[in-house]
């Protein structure tokens, strides 16, 4: 008589069952970090639309091309709790911008203030644009006074 031979325990449960348990973790992991960006609660809807404006408007210190909206450092997240600190304190949209100004300088805002030290950050493409124009201009110009006459056709005389 021959023996069969026992058949090796299906894996596929085990593996189904633990990769579930991996995908719930990670998207745990995507919620609580999603969470940490904002607060959970607003006291009212106009107080969460002025604090998610703001905080597009705001610049992250650390990673200098985000808004704190968008930002997920720690020191970001700091700055949003400040801000809605602010906000809850009452102050207006110009308080709390000068406020951040005051402590992380004009850099903070994304739209900076025009005053003469950002005049050229405002006005510098414009006059690099006028500039360009003006240097068209001037080659465009000398070309056409170095190129040589066209003489007219006589009649019968084909070009």
């Amino acid at each position: 008589m021959t023996r069969a031979q026992p058949t090796p325990p299906l894996p596929s449960r085990r593996v189904g069952a633990h990769l579930r348990w991996a995908l719930a973790l990670f998207l745990l992991t995507l919620a609580g970090a999603a969470a940490a960006l904002h607060p959970k609660e607003f006291r009212s809807a106009e107080e969460e639309a002025r604090y998610r404006e703001l905080a597009r408007e705001l610049r992250c210190v650390m990673c200098q091309n985000q808004s704190l909206a968008d930002s997920p450092a720690g020191v970001a997240d700091d700055l949003r709790h400040q801000l809605l600190a602010q906000i809850r304190e009452g102050r207006s949209d110009a308080e709390i911008k000068d406020w951040f100004v005051d402590r992380y300088g004009e850099f903070i805002l994304y739209r900076p203030r025009v005053e003469p030290t950002t005049w050229l950050l405002w006005f510098g493409p414009f006059v690099l644009l006028a500039a360009g124009a003006g240097v068209i201009v001037a080659v465009l110009r000398r070309q056409r006074a170095a190129a040589p006459a066209r003489p007219e056709p006589e009649e019968g005389q084909e070009w």
